[in-house]
């Protein structure tokens, strides 16, 4: 994964609690910027970086993930406090998304996805447990007329209490039924038998082996950063392995709002 250096704070996109901004990298390209320091932290990068990857490996368009370095010079140009304070809190490795220039939200009423691709999507928010995929906030963009999938930091929320997490991988999903695409989501069966088997152990490793050991942080539960890593690899294995609970949840679900 490339590693880039913020240049240059161009705009905050104020539509989140958490701050993210528009800046320009080193590299001249453009970058939503994700902060280390705001909202949940380290894990809500982790969650971006690992469940946009997983999406990546079934096919998803997800825009680029990089990571990204944040020097505390850039606070000096900035005549907002919220935003200096952010910046500084945030000094080091941070993760960043290209920036998709005329991207615009999505909006059923303009265009909807095939069934196999709403299925896809659905089975995979299921899977890395993303609540934040419902008709108040999509977090999904239409660019050159496909259908792109952004922001999943409040995925992978197990992470918050590490207590009898295991048992949660099986977990079938209840908030699945408040997401925005799931009337459309006809093939789940045939979109779980798919995501399966592209979601191997060795992609789930690659995934997780993204991120930086100064995320993981939870030294009261874990003796080092490589066995939080491997507490990250069980629990997607396991979840891929019960794949069925979560998706006979969303066919239910999506029986009652049909």
């Amino acid at each position: 994964m490339r590693t880039v250096s913020a240049a240059r704070y161009v705009t905050p996109l104020r539509e989140g609690g958490s701050l993210p901004a528009v800046v320009e990298g080193d590299d001249d390209g453009l970058y939503v910027l994700k902060f280390r320091g705001a909202g949940q932290g380290p894990k809500a990068l982790i969650a971006e970086l690992v469940a946009g990857e997983l999406a990546r490996t079934l096919g998803l368009l997800v825009p680029e993930i990089v990571f990204m370095e944040l020097n505390a010079d850039l606070a000096r140009t900035e005549a907002d406090p919220e935003i200096q304070d952010l910046i500084r809190a945030s000094v080091g490795l941070n993760v960043a998304l290209d920036f998709l220039p005329s991207a615009l939200a999505y909006d059923p009423l303009v265009g909807q996805p095939d069934a196999m691709l709403a299925s896809r999507i659905v089975w995979f928010d299921a899977f890395v447990m993303n609540v934040d995929r419902t008709a108040r906030n999509t977090n999904m963009l239409l660019w050159h007329r496909r259908l792109w999938l952004i922001d999943h930091g409040a995925s992978l929320y197990f992470q918050h209490q590490w207590d009898d997490y295991m048992a949660r991988s099986r977990s079938p999903f209840a908030p699945i039924k408040d997401h925005v695409l799931l009337p459309l989501a006809m093939s789940l069966e045939e979109a779980d038998k798919e995501c399966r088997l592209q979601l191997s152990g060795e992609a789930i490793a690659q995934a997780v082996a993204l991120i930086p050991d100064a995320w993981l942080t939870d030294i009261e539960t874990f003796s080092d950063p490589a066995s939080q890593r491997e507490a990250y690899r069980n629990f997607l294995a396991a979840r891929v392995q019960a794949s069925q609970t979560f998706m006979e949840e969303a066919v239910r679900a999506r029986t009652l709002r049909v």
